[in-house]
């Protein structure tokens, strides 16, 4: 049985098929990249797993389970976590404060009068692991608004890593970063993949970073998946390359 599956999953927004019966498994130790267009669906999928969107046919079960009609904090708690395209983060608060409040919601009640301090602590104690595991110790202390763009992403790896997920969703982990924050960012991630202790659905603009990471590629187009497979298969698919790859290959 796979960790996650996705069973005909579709999703319109009026006469657009934004996810047009998709169907795909991750895995467990598995990192899934899915790769496509701009408006091939990627972050539509995303919201379908996360709950944040109803499918309107199809069916995503975790751990065997259906995820349908659960909220977005009981997903979280089942153990799916997810980092976005823009970054959201506390800009005010430090670095280990924004982790801190991310492991906390991790809880199914992480806010109570009588215990609370234990929740709170555990909460501490998973996000000076989380920022250990992604290189960031060192800055902590420090308001998550004034770090550069490079460590603000890996803070909101660290925020999703946290909530001890068994799924990582990442979307977009490189975006907006220079050639030189995107090789450190990768080396991080790569490290941090290597022992395959925690599955990852990727979605990733920029191929050298797909390549790198990803065990098998799922392949978007407007909204449908059209390739299947392992990077090497993907890589030379030739509608694959009609439809997004292009001049890279």
């Amino acid at each position: 049985m796979a960790l996650l599956e996705l069973d005909d999953l579709t999703r319109r927004f009026g006469g657009l098929v934004a996810v047009d019966h998709v169907a795909m498994r991750v895995e467990e130790g598995e990192v899934r990249a899915v790769i496509g267009p701009n408006g091939a669906g990627k972050s539509t999928l995303f919201n379908l797993i996360t709950g944040v969107l109803k499918p309107m046919h199809g069916d995503v079960r975790f751990a065997g389970q259906s995820l349908i009609g659960l909220s977005v904090p009981r997903i979280c708690q089942r153990g799916i976590s997810r980092t976005f395209q823009l970054t959201a983060l506390y800009p005010q608060m430090s670095a280990r404060e924004n982790v801190r409040l991310a492991a906390q919601a991790r809880e199914a009640r992480h806010w109570q009068f009588v215990g609370g301090g234990v929740t709170f602590a555990a909460a501490g104690r998973r996000a000076d692991l989380a920022l250990e595991r992604l290189g960031l110790t060192a800055i902590g202390d420090r308001p998550a608004g004034l770090l550069s763009h490079g460590d603000q992403r890996l803070l909101e790896v660290a925020m999703a890593l946290a909530q001890e997920p068994r799924l990582l969703l990442l979307d977009e982990p490189t975006q907006g970063l220079s050639v030189e924050e995107t090789a450190q960012a990768v080396d991080t991630l790569a490290v941090l993949l290597a022992d395959n202790s925690i599955s990852v659905l990727l979605v990733e603009h920029d191929m050298d970073v797909v390549f790198r990471l990803a065990h098998r590629i799922t392949v978007l187009h407007r909204g449908a998946v059209i390739a299947d497979g392992t990077p090497q298969a993907v890589r030379q698919d030739a509608e694959v390359q009609r439809a997004y790859l292009g001049g890279f290959v």
